[in-house]
């Protein structure tokens, strides 16, 4: 008892709870900067993302006909022809649901750390094998809960995309709810997670094995620094 009341604990307190004030006081400013970064990042971005996807799908044969083809000799070309055309506007098509997509993080980390504290209940210590499992489930979720916005994100950037009945050019956030809406009529509900499987054998097991690298990285942070977490957390 007299070793916890040291004067040396009374210090290692009075630290901490200068640490916790100041995690209290700076960490809405620093929730906001890790925000910012990412809208700031899918701005600057997303001319490139759309230039790169319709390069990537030219020349391919849509069964779907209100998909309008397009011939580009090149990245300087496709941005040219895309500002000719389409006003320098389209270069951003995709951005609305490119910014909630940065929010698929947060929703992976989120069920991570609920999964983690579940198992944590019932052993002291999580293996590396309920680390991998649980990273690739959160990720499995988080992908899943996104991925109509995915969806929606590549359509906006392909752009070259007639909306019925005016038979116009998409160019426009405002038509995503149209685009669910006809995924939905002509495909069904599945229609929104087409290509669901490639895309969750790309991200899943990277995400599982970057959960581990980051949970064993961790523990050996605080073992160095000489210090314990309790149940992980």
């Amino acid at each position: 008892m007299a070793s916890v009341l040291s004067y040396e604990s009374l210090v290692h307190a009075v630290a901490g709870a200068g640490s916790v004030t100041a995690m209290t006081v700076f960490f809405p400013l620093d929730t906001a900067r890790l925000r910012l970064q990412g809208v700031v990042n899918v701005l600057l971005t997303t001319p490139l993302w759309v230039v790169n996807t319709r390069l990537k799908l030219q020349g391919a044969k849509f069964r779907n006909e209100d998909i309008v083809p397009t011939n580009y000799k090149g990245i300087i070309d496709a941005f040219h022809q895309i500002i000719r055309d389409e006003g320098i506007s389209a270069l951003w098509n995709g951005t609305f649901p490119s910014l909630l997509l940065v929010f698929n993080p947060a929703i992976q980390f989120m069920f991570y750390e609920g999964l983690k504290r579940q198992l944590l209940k019932k052993r002291m210590k999580l293996s590396s094998l309920d680390v991998f499992i649980i990273g690739a489930v959160a990720k499995a979720i988080a992908t899943t809960v996104t991925y109509p916005l995915q969806t929606v994100q590549s359509i906006l950037r392909f752009g070259r995309h007639r909306l019925n009945p005016e038979n116009r050019t998409l160019g426009s956030l405002r038509n995503i709810l149209y685009l669910l809406h006809q995924r939905v009529r002509r495909f069904g509900i599945m229609g929104l997670y087409k290509g669901l499987e490639a895309k969750l054998l790309q991200t899943v097991l990277t995400a599982a094995l970057m959960f581990l690298v980051y949970e064993k990285l961790t523990a050996a942070t605080f073992t160095v620094m000489g210090l314990k977490r309790a149940h992980q957390h």
